[in-house]
């Protein structure tokens, strides 16, 4: 009797990691390729050429320095509340409370900030002002934690509300008592200013970004570690993924759910520091208005992975800059408007996608069993058809 074929062990590891590359890269490519044919459309209405705005939204961006940091700028808060959505729905929960806790660990950083002495030095300073934004952000998440965790109370609304009651809180607070006259915000901070790119670049100069930028690259690495190489990574997946399983398994679904929400929250906490640390040095009322929501958008569309969030959040600041830069040829809000269709399309392309790839997949182990041109896969490796002769 002939034995039967037998795959090398690579060969299925390496099916997986294809299947794993098509549903990570070809639903976004599929998703921007229609969000442009749409702006296309929206710039001919417009009575302008498609070419000559692309263009002009480059160089306003990524082709000078100026807007390049501009972009840095913007991409390191949405970085930081895109992570944090993204831990959130990697767990199964969707924390729309990013904006009231990224406003809470700006705040707290500028408090500790007021509170230290001018000649403190910065190795002290800094990382006490960093404590103070994750503390302020990771109580803001603790609340619908605990609610969630305790009572099965819905995420989704007590963060939609804890937004109301936390920004006019510390918009209060602001206005009552530690504003400076005739503004909104506080007085500059004596202590834990992060210079500036332009700093050590001078090039940058006049542009925002400062070195909170790394900060956000060292967190979405640390959250990858996290997810994918630590044991509570792999439980909060697993609650993410099918929470009655995971409990069956062992795992505390509750407890997993109130320490993904803190950990959301001192994600978003600390791109508060991208504003008051790194950009005007204290706390503004509405400093970060609009980026805890445009967060969501940045989770979704990196795929709720940290290189994806990054990448998304870079991709949303250069729409957010480049509206200014072609505002002269199209109004802003098309740019906006073309935001949204990036969202829209990623929510509708990206399960449209994936699903036409299953099937495809599906046709191929069908004509691999019926023997169409093909060689025994490995389903007719593992479990070969006995031989019935005698």
């Amino acid at each position: 009797m002939t034995p039967p074929s037998v795959d090398r062990p690579g060969s299925d590891r390496g099916a997986r990691v294809r299947v794993a590359f098509e549903e990570s890269i070809l639903p976004p490519l599929v998703a921007l390729v229609i969000a442009a044919v749409v702006g296309d459309i929206l710039i001919i209405i417009f009575g302008q050429s498609p070419g000559d705005v692309y263009r002009q939204l480059l160089e306003g961006t990524w082709g000078n320095a100026y807007g390049f940091g501009q972009v840095i700028y913007k991409a390191t808060t949405l970085t930081f509340t895109g992570l944090a959505v993204a831990l959130g729905i990697r767990a199964g929960l969707f924390n729309i409370g990013a904006e009231s806790q990224l406003a809470s660990g700006g705040f707290l950083a500028a408090l500790v900030g007021l509170a230290m002495p001018s000649g403190m030095p910065a190795v002290l300073a800094v990382p006490a002002c960093l404590v103070a934004a994750a503390v302020g952000g990771g109580v803001v998440g603790a609340v619908p934690g605990a609610l969630k965790a305790r009572f099965g109370a819905s995420e989704v609304i007590v963060t939609i509300m804890l937004n109301f009651v936390v920004l006019a809180l510390l918009n209060y607070i602001v206005a009552a008592h530690i504003h400076v006259s005739e503004t909104l915000h506080t007085p500059e901070i004596r202590a834990g200013a992060l210079p500036r790119l332009a700093a050590a670049f001078p090039m940058f100069s006049g542009a925002a970004a400062n070195t909170t930028f790394l900060l956000a690259l060292a967190t979405a690495a640390v959250v990858w570690w996290y997810l994918f190489r630590t044991r509570p990574g792999y439980e909060l997946r697993a609650v993410g993924l099918q929470p009655d399983a995971a409990e069956y398994g062992g795992v505390r679904v509750g407890g997993v759910w109130a320490k993904t929400m803190v950990l959301s929250g001192v994600l978003a906490g600390l791109g508060g520091l991208n504003y008051v640390l790194g950009y005007k040095h204290y706390y503004e009322e509405g400093f970060g208005t609009g980026t805890g929501f445009l967060g969501i958008a940045v989770a979704l569309v990196g795929r709720n992975h940290p290189v994806g969030v990054v990448i998304a959040a870079l991709l949303f600041a250069t729409l957010s800059q480049g509206g200014l830069a072609v505002n002269a040829l199209v109004p802003k809000q098309m740019v906006d408007v073309l935001t949204a269709v990036v969202i829209i399309a990623v929510a509708t392309a990206v399960p449209e996608v994936r699903r036409a790839l299953a099937a495809a997949r599906t046709s191929g182990i069908g004509n691999r069993e019926s023997g169409i041109g093909t060689a025994p896969g490995p389903i007719d490796s593992q479990f070969p058809i006995p031989d019935s002769r005698p």
